[in-house]
């Protein structure tokens, strides 16, 4: 009896999956033609505007079809992959087709270094789950993202992808500040951003369940609980160094796969973008890792040991104030390294 019971409960449990699955595939389904929709609609008002342009019977000013096809295609494939990986969650995946669209849609260097840091971070967050489980009150397992995660990690990147668009238009240029300012402040601008939080990503992730060295608060140096906000190690810091050198070194790759030899040979030297790419991801971190400190709360649930974020009766606060969550500091920290990493580039580049 117990056994068919147990039979019953589990047919029923398949039937549950079985339409949460469906229902999902629908919303999958339903988000591609919105998405399709979306693109359709700008591409008519694109053509509209670039063909009433048009000098000499020369249609060469809107956006080639190609670039169209490719800021659909990416994020819809890059929502599903993460979707089915867990790494997001359905909201996650449909307010990252719309990020995706406007990055692919801008630069293949800006795509490139978004597909990084996306393929990246999703892997560095499902490693070492069993510690990270153990030490944080907030764990999901597959880490997986929603719709605020997303934005925090994208708005910024995109915001700024869509400046270059109605500002530059579409296309990579290789950087010279002197040349050719406006574009190269805002391709290092995007640089910076997605470098911050996949730089902070692998820091946090990463750095969380290696154990090189002693977690520092960063604002005062006193040893403090693995998991911590404002935390650092020494790994950490590598990490993030790590992290951002990724990012880097796709937008390099994807900047000279692009550009003809002549272009590139009348063009400052373009590796220093990598080394961009690194130090951004290392400043991203430390940023992140300051705001954490003094402006969300971290403290230690006495009755489970696990570090959370939120005041209560049983748990003894360590640091920061209860002011901004980890979304709010992502973003923040992306907007500060966005700009911080563009100007530093407008003085340091020759």
């Amino acid at each position: 009896m117990a056994d068919e019971t147990c039979k019953i409960i589990g047919g029923v449990g398949l039937i549950r999956d079985a339409k949460r699955r469906r229902r999902a595939d629908m919303y999958a389904v339903l988000a591609f033609g919105l998405l399709l929709q979306f693109s359709g609609l700008f591409w008519l008002v694109n053509s509209y505007y670039s063909y009433s342009e048009v000098e000499d019977g020369d249609p060469s000013l809107g956006i080639p079809a190609y670039r169209w096809l490719f800021a659909v295609i990416m994020p819809v494939m890059l929502s599903s992959y993460g979707y089915y990986k867990r790494s997001l969650n359905f909201t996650g995946a449909f307010t990252a087709l719309f990020v995706g669209f406007f990055i692919g849609l801008s630069s293949f260097c800006f795509s490139a270094s978004l597909i990084a840091f996306f393929i990246t971070s999703s892997r560095v967050t499902k490693y070492g789950a069993k510690i990270k489980r153990g030490i944080e009150g907030d764990f999901k397992e597959g880490g997986q993202r929603n719709w605020c995660q997303v934005v925090s990690n994208g708005a910024m990147a995109a915001e700024l992808a869509i400046l270059y668009l109605i500002d530059v238009g579409v296309g990579e240029r290789p950087v010279d500040f002197i040349e050719d300012y406006r574009p190269s402040y805002m391709g290092m601008a995007i640089l910076g951003a997605v470098a911050c939080v996949n730089g902070d990503t692998w820091a946090s992730e990463l750095g969380t369940i290696v154990s090189t060295t002693s977690c520092r608060l960063v604002t005062t140096g006193r040893m403090v609980p693995r998991g911590t906000n404002g935390g650092v190690t020494l790994g950490g810091l590598v990490f993030s160094l790590l992290g951002g050198l990724v990012v880097g070194f796709a937008y390099y790759v994807a900047l000279i796969t692009c550009l003809s030899p002549r272009v590139l040979a009348a063009s400052p030297r373009q590796w220093p973008i990598v080394l961009v790419g690194g130090l951004g991801g290392l400043t991203g971190s430390l940023i992140d890792s300051l705001l954490g400190a003094t402006l969300q709360f971290s403290g230690v649930d006495e009755t489970s040991g696990k570090i959370v974020e939120k005041p209560g009766e049983k748990v003894k606060r360590i640091s920061g104030i209860p002011l901004l969550d980890n979304c709010s500091v992502n973003l923040v920290s992306s907007v500060v390294n966005a700009f911080l990493v563009a100007e530093i580039c407008k003085y340091g580049w020759s």
